[in-house]
């Protein structure tokens, strides 16, 4: 279920120029996160390694290349170009919101 409040994209970047602008928690499997980059029409993944202790996704979309780190019990949203459009990184924040937030009962 998706949140009621708006998403808060972050901006921090990393030393490798890509920004962090996204965390959600860890609500569900690594695979789950896998196969709904397949529900992001246009959205494909390019690369998936998993450790012991984490997961990293990558993907592209529109153009930008996309990574998705998941450890600690939270997933981490990351895009290459830290200049990528607001529009685009609101819309993939989105999508995974709408999967993998939790609605919270009043």
């Amino acid at each position: 279920m998706a949140s009621k409040n708006p998403i808060e994209l972050l901006n921090i970047i990393a030393f490798d120029g890509s920004r962090h602008f996204l965390a959600l928690p860890e609500t569900k499997s690594a695979y789950y996160v896998l196969l709904l980059i397949f529900t992001l029409w246009g959205a494909y993944p390019t690369a998936c390694v998993s450790g012991f202790l984490e997961f990293w996704i990558d993907f592209r979309y529109q153009g930008q290349k996309f990574s998705i780190n998941i450890q600690y019990g939270e997933i981490w949203f990351f895009v290459a170009d830290s200049s990528c459009p607001e529009a685009l990184l609101c819309k993939v924040a989105k999508h995974f919101d709408r999967h993998l937030s939790v609605q919270k009962m009043p």
